[in-house]
C-alpha cells in the first residue's frame, strides 16, 4: 500500500479512494452482485476493479476476484444455487473485514486531508 500512496502523492497514480468508498457501500447495501451490476451499467467496472486491486490486502483482492468470477457464472446461469452461496460467502468476507476497509479509507482521508 505504501508504494501506491507514494505514486499517488507524486501524481503518478489516481487515488482509489472513491472506488473503495463505492465498493464498500455497494457491497454493504446489496452485495457483490449489486456492485458488479451497477458498475457495469454506470461506470467502467474493469477500471474500478484495477483501482481496488492497488490497495486491497491480498485476502480482499482474492475475494473480489472470486466474487467477480461467480458473478459472471450467475449471469449465464441465474438459478445456480452453489454460485449464489459462494457469492454470499464473498459478501461475508467484506462484512468481516469492515474494520480493514475503514482503516484504508481513513489512511487515504488523512493523506488527502478530507
Amino acid at each position: 500500500m505504501d508504494q501506491i500512496w507514494s505514486l499517488w502523492e507524486e501524481g503518478q497514480a489516481d487515488s482509489p479512494y472513491a472506488e473503495l468508498m463505492t465498493y464498500q457501500s455497494e457491497v454493504g447495501n446489496g452485495g457483490h452482485d449489486q456492485y458488479f451490476y451497477n458498475m457495469e451499467n454506470t461506470g467502467d467496472l474493469k477500471k474500478e476493479m484495477a483501482a481496488l486491486n492497488t490497495i486491497l490486502p491480498i485476502k480482499l483482492k482474492n475475494n473480489l476476484d472470486k466474487a467477480y468470477e461467480v458473478y459472471l457464472l450467475l449471469k449465464e446461469k441465474e438459478g445456480d444455487e452453489k454460485s449464489k452461496e459462494i457469492l454470499e460467502q464473498c459478501d461475508d468476507v467484506i462484512y468481516e473485514n469492515e474494520e480493514t476497509l475503514n482503516y484504508i479509507l481513513r489512511e487515504y482521508a488523512n493523506k488527502i486531508e478530507l
